[in-house]
This record gives C-alpha cells, sequence and structure tokens, in this order.
C-alpha cells in the first residue's frame, strides 16, 4: 500500500494541476471545448478545465501599439505627403476577435491598419496641407475613430487612440514647396517694406510740413523783434544825434576808423581832403 500511495499521489497532482489553470491581471482569456468556445471573457484568478477536452486561449488585454510604416498620402489640393503614425487599441470582446484573427496579433495589426489607413486616406483627402499640420489634426483623428467603430468592432477590439507622428513631403516636391514658400515671405517682405516707405514719407512729408510753418513763424517774429530793435535804436540814434550832433558825427567817424582798420595790412585809397579824414586834420582836437 505504501509502495501505491506515493504514485497515486503524484498521479493525482499531476490531474489536479492539468484541471486547474490561472488568469493574470494583464490578461484575458477562454476556454475551446473541442474547438469550440466554452467560455470567453474569464476574470484573473483561478479556473478549471477538463483535461484534453478543454483547450485554454490566453490574451494581452492592456492597450497594445501597432507602428504603421510610412505611407504616403494625397491632401485635398493634391499635395503628396508621407505620413508615419500609431495606432493604439485593446481587445475588446475576446470571444469575436479569437473568431476574426484566431488569436494571432499580427494578423489582427494587419487588420487594423488596413482600414485605419483607408480611413486616413480619406481623412486627408478631405482637408487641406496646412489644416492637417494645424489644430484641425485633432478633428481629423476623431472623425476617422467614430468612422473605424464599426470595423473595429468585427474584430473584437477598440481603437483607443491614432496618433500622426510626422508629416513629411516628399523629396520631389519639397524644393518646389520650399521655392514658393520662400516667394510668398518676400512678397510679404516687400508688401512690408512698401507699407514701410509710405507711412516713412508721410511722416518725412508732415515734419516738412511742420518744420517749415515753424521757420516761417520764427522767421516772421524774428523780423517783428528786429524792426522793433531797429527801431528803437533809430530812435536812439535821433535821440543822441539831436541832443549833439558834432559828437554824434565824431563817435560815428572813430567807429568808421576802427572797422576799417580792424586788420593789419588794410590799406585804403581815398582823397586825403575827403569827408572820411576830417577829423584827422583838425589838431586843436576840435
Amino acid at each position: 500500500m505504501r509502495a501505491l500511495t506515493l504514485p497515486l499521489i503524484f498521479i493525482a497532482l499531476i490531474l489536479a494541476s492539468a484541471c486547474m489553470f490561472t488568469v493574470r491581471e494583464d490578461q484575458t482569456a477562454l476556454v475551446l471545448n473541442l474547438g469550440r468556445i466554452d467560455r470567453k471573457n474569464l476574470e484573473p484568478g483561478l479556473h478549471f478545465k477538463i483535461p484534453f477536452v478543454h483547450d485554454v486561449r490566453k490574451f494581452d488585454k492592456r492597450v497594445l501599439a501597432n507602428e504603421i510604416p510610412q505611407e504616403r498620402y494625397i491632401t485635398g489640393e493634391k499635395k503628396d505627403v508621407i505620413v508615419d503614425s500609431v495606432i493604439r487599441w485593446r481587445i475588446k470582446d475576446v470571444a469575436t476577435y479569437f473568431q476574426a484573427t484566431r488569436g494571432d496579433e499580427a494578423a489582427a495589426n494587419a487588420r487594423i491598419s488596413q482600414f485605419v489607413k483607408e480611413r486616413l486616406r480619406d481623412e486627408f483627402n478631405k482637408r487641406t496641407l496646412q489644416q492637417v499640420v494645424s489644430s484641425d489634426r485633432n478633428k481629423m483623428i476623431k472623425d476617422l475613430l467614430e468612422a473605424s467603430v464599426d470595423s473595429a468592432e468585427k474584430l473584437g477590439i477598440e481603437i483607443i487612440d491614432v496618433r500622426v507622428k510626422r508629416i513629411e513631403l516628399p523629396t520631389e516636391v519639397s524644393g518646389s514647396v520650399f521655392a514658393r514658400m520662400s516667394s510668398e515671405r518676400k512678397q510679404v517682405a516687400e508688401g512690408l517694406r512698401a507699407s514701410g516707405e509710405q507711412q516713412a514719407n508721410t511722416i518725412r512729408a508732415t515734419a516738412e510740413k511742420t518744420a517749415s510753418v515753424l521757420v516761417a513763424e520764427a522767421e516772421n517774429k524774428a523780423q517783428v523783434i528786429r524792426g522793433e530793435g531797429d527801431a528803437k535804436a533809430a530812435g536812439i540814434y535821433a535821440t543822441a544825434y539831436g541832443a549833439d550832433p558834432e559828437f554824434y558825427a565824431f563817435h560815428r567817424s572813430l567807429e568808421a576808423y576802427r572797422k576799417s582798420f580792424a586788420s593789419q595790412g588794410n590799406m585804403l585809397v581815398l582823397d586825403p581832403k575827403s569827408d572820411f579824414f576830417k577829423y584827422f586834420e583838425q589838431r586843436d582836437g576840435k
């Protein structure tokens, strides 16, 4: 009996282990009964099966990423663009997923990529290049996800998000696009320069007009002041001349002598008997 007990215990343990299986927190599973689905969407924990009758298939229920290689699309303005994108998805209904892909993740990625690329092509055809690279991209992704719901449900999956990582122009058109952008920038710059030159001319004309007005007003005031000064000077001269005409004539002659001989080498060719030398002839000082 002792010789039979140990083998029986060992066989019982093997049968018990063959009848039990576990599902992890990051997994979902289904049980096949002779190839047909018997149980699906098993929760994490310990489960039982019938050996040699039931077959257990486990799948990753975490969010998976599917990198789509570079694909060429045409925008609404008939421009070619090369796009890199990534799809994030997860299993929603394990039974449908198994029936559609036989549980092959590579096959699922291929199916998902196919209809996502078709939807991306439609969305790019509706928009210009500027709209695609601007804030309209979020609207494009939202429309894509809504249009992909039915196709995803047929695979038993849920598409969480589609992200466009990079948008590039093909090499053959990059040069022409750059040239066009450069030409547009030059036109804008020329327009700004022309506008600035026009404003500068207006400012200069206004400044010149204002300066002319100010100079004219200042000249007018200067003439008035000079006239008033000349009038006062003439009045002073007339008063002085009336007080002592002889002294005034003498003083004016001295001023004339001083100005005439202010610099060395000055020469005057005059008749000694002229009125200019009148006071030089009066030796008595009268």
